[in-house]
């Protein structure tokens, strides 16, 4: 019962990384689009974001490649999650682009 425990609270600790990771990174591209340093905003985004994602899986294996595997498992999870409650509505999406007609 305590390694399903264990490798349980693996999977919900990995969904948690991916949703700080890439919800991060969603509010970065928000962010940063309005930014005069888009650069910088990128670079920061990205040191912190991996910085807490591979602290987190170091901290969550423990050396064990189960817990790891679920905590992975737990992290791609969260970014289909995250992909798509972040989605645009289908109103908004862009249209293919209409042929221009030709001057006679």
């Amino acid at each position: 019962m305590t390694e399903a425990l264990t490798l349980t609270l693996a999977w919900m600790a990995g969904g948690a990384l991916g949703a700080i990771f890439f919800g991060g990174l969603w509010w970065t591209v928000r962010k940063a689009c309005s930014s005069e340093c888009p650069a910088l905003w990128f670079f920061g985004s990205l040191l912190l974001r991996m910085s807490i994602a591979l602290v987190g899986f170091y901290f969550v294996s423990g050396g064990d490649w189960k817990r790891l595997l679920l905590c992975l498992l737990g992290f791609t999870a969260a970014r289909l999650f995250v992909t798509w409650l972040t989605r645009t509505p289908v109103e908004n999406r862009t249209r293919p682009a209409k042929e221009a007609s030709h001057a006679s």
